[in-house]
């Protein structure tokens, strides 16, 4: 037998959370550090995790009318310049390209631009309303920060949604419409909860009328932005002359919004998820969700090998994904922790006294329980098994969320809570000069979104300023 490789996570979630989340994501191969500084590697075990996602996604938007397309990935530089604060709030970010006697362009850090130049030749009337568009594609913002792999890095990949309406009540209930989808992704595919409202007038989207947002809280109590859906009003749509003949015969101006989910979605998978051992995938988005380890002797090798097989081919031919781990290289121990530390839901195990008895043990991944199945029911105890796990690991996450928002008044017991890691909910007055301030007195710690909670009457921000709304605060990435 060849030497086998030590592959396990050295370094405890609880204790050094910092150097656990880039860990697991290299040594369960889920991506890697490029030779270009600030980019990822986004690997297959976590591409796949994205197929998924865009699986699952594609028809969501399919039944709301909207169509996949593709724009370019430049943009030039007289495009950001119509939009004042869009190009205010993006010019940090901005990876430009110099050319040669030709105009600058941007590497795509966001597609409203262009896209609303397209917007404008293609609609004349109001037989063209309301239009549609997605992408899936690559952006680029020129990070200054530490790269941390999905969270924060020059390129990453997103879908970004394009809607233009008659209207701006139709444009508004879309903007929500979309958000309600996001969420619906994060707990039915991801089993993330998170919280979703407005964000204050700081932190919305540059150019936008009103940004909302889904935030979830990783376990060293950070924040991290999970999607938004931003109603741009008319701005973008009158900057690049977006007209329309309406039923009264007279030109109008259309209301537009945008929305997106990006890779950041498998980092915060694998922050909430993962434990000790590795990545602990859940099994809607897992690109196996099934590894079963025989338990080879001699004797029983062919037996229990020709078992394993057909057992493979059952459980694939009722849909799940599954690979068997036959190599003989590798003890079973071995493979037990390899599988493990990728993530994959379930594990078989099948060796000759199993077969005995026509039975297999299965290992769920997130609790380590071990359950006994007659081979003749495995494909449903395997389905089973996959849908308590998703539901436990949703509840888990979802009480670990709400057990972490505290309610504050003041800003002596905000900055506490911050530095105990924790998401604050308390009565903020909206303005721009006191999130800067509560910034610098609470370590980073930044608005989230606004809750839907009501706010007792009469209630002070922390600043002691009179309170417009309840916000959720904490520390981001």
């Amino acid at each position: 037998m060849a030497k086998e490789e030590k592959k396990g996570i050295t370094s405890k979630k609880k204790e050094n959370f910092a150097d656990w989340y880039p860990e697991v994501v290299v040594k369960a191969e889920l991506a890697d550090y490029s030779a270009v500084k600030g980019a990822m590697v986004i690997r297959p075990n976590a591409f796949a995790v994205w197929e998924k996602i865009q699986a699952y996604f594609n028809p969501v938007m399919k039944k709301y009318g909207v169509k996949n397309a593709y724009f370019p990935l430049f943009v030039p530089e007289s495009f950001f310049k119509r939009e004042a604060k869009h190009v205010e709030g993006f010019a940090p970010e901005v990876a430009w390209i110099e050319t040669k006697g030709e105009e600058r362009l941007a590497v795509r850090p966001t597609s409203e631009t262009i896209i609303a130049d397209s917007f404008s030749q293609w609609i004349r009337s109001w037989r063209d309303l309301p239009l549609k568009i997605n992408q899936w594609a690559n952006i680029v913002r020129w990070e200054t920060k530490q790269t941390r792999l999905f969270l924060r890095t020059r390129e990453f990949l997103w879908q970004e949604g394009h809607c233009v309406y008659e209207t701006e009540e139709e444009c508004a209930k879309e903007v929500k419409t979309y958000m309600d989808e996001y969420v619906r992704l994060c707990s039915e595919l991801l089993a993330i909860p998170v919280v979703s409202g407005e964000k204050t007038e700081k932190e919305k989207f540059p150019g936008a009328k009103a940004s909302l947002t889904m935030e979830a809280l990783m376990p060293d109590g950070r924040a991290v932005q999970m999607g938004t859906s931003h109603n741009l009003g008319q701005g973008f749509m009158e900057v690049f002359n977006v007209k329309y003949l309406g039923k009264d015969e007279k030109p109008h101006t259309p209301w537009s919004n945008s929305w997106g989910i990006s890779t950041r979605l498998i980092g915060a998978a694998i922050m909430t998820h993962g434990d000790d051992k590795g990545m602990v995938m859940p099994p809607k988005v897992a690109p196996i969700q099934v590894a079963i380890v025989p338990i080879i002797f001699e004797q029983s090798k062919k037996e229990v090998l020709e078992a394993s097989k057909k057992l493979k081919d059952d459980l694939e031919a009722h849909n799940f994904s599954v690979v068997l781990d036959d190599r003989n290289e590798y003890s079973p121990g071995w493979k037990f922790n390899n599988w493990e530390l990728k993530g994959v839901p379930v594990r078989i195990e099948l060796g000759p006294k199993d077969l005995e008895k026509q039975e297999v043990v299965l290992v769920r991944r997130d609790t380590s329980e071990k359950h006994s199945a007659k081979i003749a029911n495995v494909k449903d105890k395997v389905k089973d098994l996959l849908e308590t796990m998703h539901k436990d690991m949703f509840e888990k996450a979802k009480k670990f969320l709400l057990s972490n928002i505290i309610e504050v008044n003041s800003m002596e017991d905000f900055i506490a809570k911050i530095k105990e890691r924790k998401m604050v909910l308390a009565p903020f007055c909206g303005t721009p000069a006191c999130e800067d301030e509560i910034k610098t007195k609470a370590d980073g710690a930044t608005s989230r979104c606004i809750s839907d909670k009501r706010m007792p009457e009469n209630a002070k921000c922390v600043c002691g300023k009179d309170a417009k709304f309840l916000v959720y605060f904490a520390k981001g990435y």
